[in-house]
Formats: C-alpha cells, sequence, structure tokens
C-alpha cells in the first residue's frame, strides 16, 4: 500500500486528514503522532502547490479539500484565503519541502512518537 491505514476507516481517515491540513494552514504549527505527520505532509504540500498556482480552478479544488474554518477573526479571512494570500507567496522561489517534522518524544500513555509538525 501507497499510504498508512492509521488504524480508521477510509471516511474517517480522509476526515482526519482534512482536519489536520486545516489546522496546520491555520496555525502553521501542530503537535501530533509521527505517522500522523508524516501521512499529513503529502497533502499540506498539494495544498500549498494548488495555492502557488492561484487561479479559479486550483482554489475551488484547494476549497473542496480544506474545511471552512476561521483563520483570522480580526481580518475576516478563512483557512483557504489565509492559503491564497499568505502562505503561498511565501513559498514562490520553493520547489517544495514546504514542511519540517521535529520529534519531540514519546507521549505519557501509549508511549507514541509525537513530533511537531511546521511549515517552514
Amino acid at each position: 500500500m501507497a499510504y498508512r491505514k492509521l488504524g480508521r476507516t477510509s471516511a474517517q481517515r480522509k476526515a482526519m486528514l482534512r482536519d489536520l491540513t486545516t489546522d496546520l494552514i491555520i496555525n502553521e504549527r501542530i503537535e501530533t503522532t509521527e505517522t500522523r505527520a508524516k501521512e499529513l505532509r503529502g497533502t499540506v504540500e498539494k495544498m500549498i502547490t494548488l495555492g502557488k498556482r492561484g487561479d479559479l480552478h486550483a482554489r475551488r479544488q484547494a476549497a473542496s479539500y480544506v474545511r471552512n474554518e476561521v483563520a483570522d477573526a480580526e481580518k475576516g479571512t478563512d483557512a483557504l484565503q489565509k492559503l491564497f494570500t499568505d502562505i503561498a507567496p511565501r513559498y514562490s522561489e520553493r520547489q517544495g519541502g514546504y514542511t519540517r517534522i521535529m520529534k519531540l518524544g514519546p507521549r505519557r500513555g501509549d508511549g507514541a512518537p509525537m513530533v511537531i509538525i511546521e511549515l517552514v
């Protein structure tokens, strides 16, 4: 298999990745388990690549994946607007590799390896 199943059904897995992708776009840094972060990396990089393209079709493709959540209440922007106006222009010269994964150590309770995934 070319992907990790993460102990969930396909619908649950897709919903979890959509939520994590949206959270990473809004907060630019989240703490999660190592396997989730490695799976999340691919979807976030695809969304940033769509943001770099910047045309209407790319915006609609990203809108079909990213959740409609408020990114900045003061400015009144949502996650999709932040992706296309703030995040994507930062990486206009960069050819991939938009995320960084830093290991933290085991989680208390079950010992799952925890990491911080953030935008570079």
